[in-house]
């Protein structure tokens, strides 16, 4: 691929202003020389502004999603795409929320461009485990664990009942809950469907990733061991 593609690719600009940047001496290679557009040089070589080119085709980052915070590209109010850097949303292929963790829900995002990767780790055959630790508005009433693990629960305007999943009382009003899918609004729709209500919601695992070493608005780019990790029994 050539550079100007390239660079444009990963959001830098459109391809005419990539151009530019050519000629205005701003992308160079490792040792500070200048590079021209035809130029034939090692992707991890390439310096835009003195710093190493983004990642490849093929990102996927962990983000630590703060409460009030949108997964979404064009919405009101603060988005996931803004504590990333900015020419993070203009990358093609488009770098996507693997699934959603809805507004007032804070937690691990995964985010990736590889189409692949990412229908391999939303597709209801992977059951990829997502952990929640959950806060209640009532006390839990008892039942809560049999009924989400027995395979049954209907949620309401749904046609076929969500898979056993593990919820582990930890207090009253507080539950770990263990999904093996992901329906819209999942884990407040089924205390819901309780007579109770999700207070704080808080997603700490998927697969064999948690949130390690990452404070809220925090992301890391994860490395292919990382994603052995994820996909670990």
């Amino acid at each position: 691929m050539k550079l100007v593609k390239l660079i444009a690719n990963l959001g830098y600009g459109s391809r005419k202003q990539v151009q530019w940047m050519f000629r205005e001496g701003r992308i160079t290679d490792a040792d500070g020389e200048v590079l021209y557009a035809d130029d034939q040089v090692a992707h991890e070589a390439i310096r835009v502004d003195g710093e190493p080119l983004d990642p490849p085709v093929g990102l996927t980052i962990a983000l630590y999603k703060p409460r009030g915070v949108t997964c979404s590209i064009k919405d009101k109010g603060r988005l996931v795409y803004d504590l990333l850097p900015s020419r993070f949303r203009d990358r093609d292929p488009v770098l996507s929320t693997v699934g959603r963790l809805d507004r007032d829900t804070s937690g691990l995002l995964l985010m990736t461009d590889d189409g692949g990767l990412l229908h391999r780790i939303i597709s209801p055959k992977s059951k990829l485990p997502k952990v929640y630790e959950v806060e209640l508005a009532e006390d839990l009433r008892g039942d809560e664990v049999a009924l989400f693990a027995s395979g049954t629960l209907m949620l309401e305007s749904e046609k076929t009942p969500l898979m056993p999943a593990e919820l582990d009382v930890q207090g009253p009003r507080n539950a770990r809950l263990v999904l093996h899918e992901g329906r819209y609004h999942q884990v407040r729709r089924m205390f819901a469907a309780t007579g109770n209500h999700v207070q704080a919601l808080h997603r700490s695992g998927v697969g064999g990733l948690g949130l390690e070493g990452l404070e809220e608005g925090q992301w890391r780019q994860l490395a292919a061991a990382d994603l052995e990790t994820l996909f670990a029994p």
